[in-house]
């Protein structure tokens, strides 16, 4: 599949690093499974990983973390 992005690049399964923000929270989400282009490094997430990211911010949130940097576990 061609990245829809730069439209050069292949995307290949990889490994990415999610920094995400809500208000004071700062969460970084490490070793991310996704597609990863090959040419520019734009990524995407698939839908089951999108919820699993979501899940586990909005837990950091809750428990009013400040930045917290954690390692994905599926």
């Amino acid at each position: 599949m061609n990245c829809v992005i730069c439209k050069n690049g292949n995307m290949n399964e990889g490994h990415v690093t999610v920094t995400l923000q809500r208000g004071d929270s700062i969460i970084v989400l490490k070793n991310v499974p996704a597609s990863v282009c090959e040419n520019c490094g734009e990524y995407t997430l698939s839908e089951t990983v999108v919820e699993r990211v979501m899940q586990i911010a909005e837990e950091s949130v809750t428990k009013k973390v400040e930045i917290e940097v954690l390692n994905y576990a599926a």
